[in-house]
């Protein structure tokens, strides 16, 4: 009777301190964000004064109207802005484009070519397939000299073609993903289509794509949440403002310096409102993100 006390107890312990371990890393996650909330709503030229505190700082929604350009020169200026002029909209349809389109042709391609990788036999297919699986352990910075040398030769600096090409099409991770799912699905469906004259193209379209809806949503999720907040690479080849995207923006936001100090608030409301489509897109999908990630990886 002692022993299984004691061993209800010891469970006890071990999950409390299981939650706290959990409350406490849950809290230090979180705590930037909320930071980034308590500037944002906090007037940058009383923030100096109060670099402690944990509430917003005399609270206003300035930044927030400095930002989205709601607010004069004047009024900006006297709330810490720099009173420069912020194409938030723009920046804004130019992110959208670029993630928008980058995620449908490289969710395209990357199915088109894991089908060839699960479904079809040929020769070398595992050994290309090993060699795609080794490009995943090249770090990107590798190949961004390559992919701008060859943008400049051809002439799509500052455009959205530029930004778009080099993750137009299949990459590693994705190809792995979908190939994984692509295995579990009964051949028996894909001889049956074939015995009634079902080609290729017409198994792929009509019977794996709509079979697979599940984690090709996921990968166009996290495809389009990377492309979303990938900022090194726009920063290369769309310096110029009809196609620099939000990441970069902030980026320049970020170094004007008005009355010799940052907009803090001003930045930060930014990058709450630059983040916000991400987070619901996350929020809304975070368990059928993690599900089809545990189940790719179980053939």
């Amino acid at each position: 009777m002692s022993l299984s006390s004691g061993s209800v107890r010891q469970v006890t312990v071990g999950r409390t301190v299981a939650w706290v371990l959990l409350f406490i890393l849950l809290i230090v996650t979180l705590f930037p964000f909320y930071w980034m909330l308590r500037t944002a709503f906090s007037d940058n030229t009383q923030l100096p004064g109060h670099p402690n505190s944990l509430l917003p700082v005399e609270t206003t929604l300035g930044a927030f109207k400095r930002v989205l350009g709601l607010s004069s020169i004047e009024e900006a200026q006297a709330q810490g802005g720099s009173g420069a002029a912020v194409n938030f909209w723009l920046y804004l349809r130019n992110s959208l484009v670029v993630a928008t389109i980058t995620t449908v042709c490289q969710v395209f391609f990357s199915a088109m070519a894991a089908y060839a990788f699960a479904r079809l036999r040929w020769p070398g297919r595992d050994k290309v397939f090993a060699v795609f699986l080794a490009a995943l352990m090249v770090p990107p910075i590798f190949t961004t000299l390559p992919n701008f040398v060859l943008i400049k030769n051809l002439g799509l600096l500052n455009s959205f073609a530029g930004i778009i090409l080099p993750g137009a099409f299949m990459t590693p991770f994705a190809i792995f993903f979908l190939r994984q799912f692509f295995l579990g699905i009964n051949r028996e469906l894909e001889e049956a289509a074939m015995i009634d004259g079902a080609g290729h193209r017409r198994i792929f379209f009509g019977m794996i794509i709509p079979l697979s809806a599940a984690p090709i949503a996921t990968l166009a999720i996290l495809t389009y949440i990377n492309s979303w907040n990938d900022y090194f690479w726009p920063l290369l080849v769309g310096q110029q403002e009809n196609v620099r995207v939000l990441t970069v923006a902030l980026g320049v936001f970020r170094s004007q310096t008005p009355q010799g100090g940052p907009d803090w608030a001003g930045l930060m409301a930014a990058t709450l409102i630059a983040a916000l489509p991400m987070i619901i897109l996350f929020l809304a999908f975070a368990k059928r993100i993690t599900n089809s990630i545990g189940f790719s990886g179980i053939k």
